[in-house]
């Protein structure tokens, strides 16, 4: 599986921005899709995670109400649509692929290269 994040770049606080991530080799709709992110100096973090059908979702606590993640399978992309944004969200965003069904926070097992979100003040 090969993952390629997109959409990143400067963004000013309360702006928004959608990240996606194109997949390809493996049949997209049998994995579940998760984004992560790092921070300057920070160690990587849980985003927001979504299963295969797209009918479940989870988000980190300091997300929620902001970002939505969803997908489209018939184009095997992933999105993160991040709303609100502030300085702290400042990071390199990543997404990533997981044989589980039930969005979980790790253990995924295909990376893509991630994506650099800068949110000004």
């Amino acid at each position: 599986v090969q993952l390629q994040a997109s959409g990143g770049g400067l963004v000013q606080a309360g702006g928004s921005l959608r990240l996606s991530c194109a997949a390809s080799g493996r049949p997209f709709s049998t994995y579940g899709m998760g984004w992560f992110r790092q921070g300057p100096g920070q160690e990587r973090e849980f985003v927001a995670a979504i299963n295969w059908s797209g009918g479940i979702t989870r988000y980190a606590d300091f997300v929620k109400g902001r970002f939505t993640v969803s997908r489209d399978n018939a184009k095997s992309t992933v999105y993160l649509q991040m709303n609100s944004v502030n300085p702290e969200d400042t990071a390199v965003y990543y997404c990533a692929a997981t044989y589980s069904n039930f969005v979980p926070s790790n253990g995924y097992i295909y990376w893509g290269q991630g994506t650099q979100v800068t949110v000004s003040s």
